[in-house]
């Protein structure tokens, strides 16, 4: 590791009364629990092919649904 990061790294640590490696640990744990952008990418093409609708189809529907109540208010 560059001393200059290992410097920073360190000062951060201090900062949160934590050791160097405490904060390590923390900071990996903390990358590793967050999905990667291909994985949530992955995820939603996998939603996306057991979806029923298409968002564009429901967003639609509720575009017509809205106009529909527009030209026929009901109860007022």
């Amino acid at each position: 590791m560059p001393d200059q990061a290992r410097r920073a790294l360190k000062a951060r640590a201090a900062a949160q009364d934590e050791s160097l490696n405490s904060y390590l640990l923390d900071l990996v744990s903390r990358e590793v629990a967050r999905p990667t952008v291909s994985e949530v990418l992955d995820r939603a093409a996998r939603r996306t092919q057991h979806a029923q609708a298409s968002a564009l189809e429901v967003l639609a529907t509720a575009r017509a649904d809205r106009a529909g109540e527009a030209l026929h208010p009901s109860g007022a």
